[in-house]
């Protein structure tokens, strides 16, 4: 674990004070989200910097959706690049899928929740590992398994990604450099039969996540998003 003791994002047990419950409440993470629901107002209400893949990226660019707090406050979004994935992928089409899906979480420190009853614990880099590691299983769907079995699958899987996420410095990570606003920048990298995923910070007060299928991990770089409107 990086600097808190959960990697997810939103309302988490953090010290307080005796007389004050705390409030444990999961994430909302990387999931699906029609194109249709897709706007940009929710990422033009964040106060900090939006990240995707770098100019070296020539391919559709789109947007996700974003994640907010009790009191509608913008904490955390996505964009996509590359093909659009859908959860069946290859099993569905037969066609191999290649996309990139950049994670940007806002660095905020301890702060009270919402509903004032509890605290919300700081954000981190195992923040970005959790909500990559979610959404890269959000699109993946293991070959032979029957649908009724997925929920069961999935939720293991993401509990599995919530403890990896936990323990950046175990022996399932390694370290890669990339670029980060044309600077190097060290990332905890892992791969799975689905995808990759990495996480690490930047000099703009956000942590980044990532996740891909098709398109390798070791050629990428990341920048702050000039335009949004580049992002269908």
């Amino acid at each position: 674990m990086e600097t808190t003791s959960s990697s997810r994002v939103g309302a988490q047990t953090a010290a307080a004070p005796a007389e004050e419950p705390q409030t444990t409440q999961p994430p909302e993470a990387a999931v699906p989200v029609p194109a249709a629901r897709r706007t940009v107002e929710g990422f033009l209400a964040a106060d900090f910097p939006w990240y995707g893949l770098d100019e070296a990226f020539t391919g559709p660019r789109w947007l996700m959706q974003v994640g907010t707090a009790a009191d509608g406050t913008v904490e955390h979004g996505s964009t996509g690049h590359g093909d659009e994935p859908s959860a069946r992928g290859e099993i569905a089409t037969g066609e191999k899928e290649r996309f990139a899906v950049v994670v940007t979480v806002a660095s905020n420190p301890v702060r009270r929740s919402g509903d004032g009853t509890g605290t919300l614990e700081a954000t981190s880099v195992s923040s970005a590992a959790w909500l990559a590691g979610s959404g890269l299983l959000a699109y993946s769907w293991p070959g032979q398994m029957d649908h009724s079995l997925r929920s069961d699958w999935l939720d293991q899987q993401t509990e599995a990604a919530w403890e990896l996420a936990d323990d950046l410095g175990g022996e399932d990570w390694s370290t890669l450099s990339l670029p980060v606003d044309g600077e190097p920048t060290t990332f905890h990298y892992r791969e799975s039969e689905f995808g990759w995923v990495l996480a690490g910070s930047t000099g703009s007060g956000v942590h980044l996540g990532a996740y891909g299928r098709g398109m390798s991990a070791y050629g990428l770089g990341f920048s702050a998003i000039a335009d949004l409107g580049t992002y269908e």
